[in-house]
């Protein structure tokens, strides 16, 4: 009853700030309800077992009003990942952050967490998982996102995989996922790839459900047309409220 009643009044909440409550997924799993709500772009909520994470924290979120971080986590170094200011904004006194090693340079209460680590926090299980570019970048020679320096996660809460791809195309790593519940895939020209390009990559790993994020400007029909068929169920949420 507890965990319906904060059910409930986060819900309201987010209603009351402009995020639809119909694009909050919730999750079953065996420790109990996963509730995923889009906030913009990168910027994710997820709340389970009473507790709160946020991913990618970021300007334009309106964070007031909403539950203040028991656990922030940060993918990359740039500014819609990485938001110092919207950071500070969700953290309060025992609020841990994990990030990759580049953003603890700049967020240093960070704890670092590399490609290929596994940490427990909780009853949470976070792998940071490659994210990077294989062939597109600024200029010839360099790359949007190196190797090595950011993050995707696969989160595991009562035995179901939640993996946030991050800033990323379709890397080995990516491709070589195994038993992922719910993905959630990145894709915007000319930082990450095309839907066409992300489809390919999701069925590769096969999660049961994949959820486009991060897809600003994308045609995200692309994408859906691309995996009809393979028994990938994709959902569509609304990551830009404003728009």
């Amino acid at each position: 009853m507890k965990r319906i009643l904060i059910l409930i009044c986060s819900l309201f909440a987010l209603s009351a700030l402009g995020y639809s409550a119909t694009d909050t997924q919730v999750f079953p799993t065996s420790a109990g309800p996963v509730k995923i709500t889009p906030l913009n772009h990168a910027s994710t909520l997820i709340e389970a077992g009473g507790t709160t994470i946020y991913l990618d924290p970021a300007k334009p979120v309106k964070f007031s009003g909403l539950p203040k971080a028991d656990l922030i986590l940060i993918t990359d170094i740039h500014g819609d990942h990485m938001d110092p200011d919207s950071i500070k904004e969700v953290s309060k006194p025992g609020t841990e952050i994990f990030a990759p090693p580049a953003v603890v340079q700049t967020v240093t209460a960070a704890k670092p967490i590399a490609n290929g680590e596994t940490k427990t926090w909780q009853a949470w299980t976070i792998e940071a998982i490659p994210a990077y570019n294989l062939k597109r970048g600024p200029e010839p020679g360099k790359l949007f996102h190196d190797k090595g320096r950011g993050n995707g996660y696969v989160l595991t809460y009562g035995g179901k995989r939640f993996y946030f791809s991050g800033d990323t195309e379709g890397v080995p790593e990516m491709r070589a996922l195994k038993n992922i519940d719910v993905a959630f895939v990145c894709m915007n020209l000319p930082y990450t790839m095309p839907p066409d390009e992300a489809a390919d990559a999701v069925k590769a790993f096969h999660p049961k459900i994949v959820i486009p994020y991060h897809y600003r400007g994308s045609d995200l029909t692309v994408f859906q047309k691309a995996l009809e068929g393979t028994g990938i169920e994709v959902r569509l949420l609304n990551w830009y409220p404003e728009q």
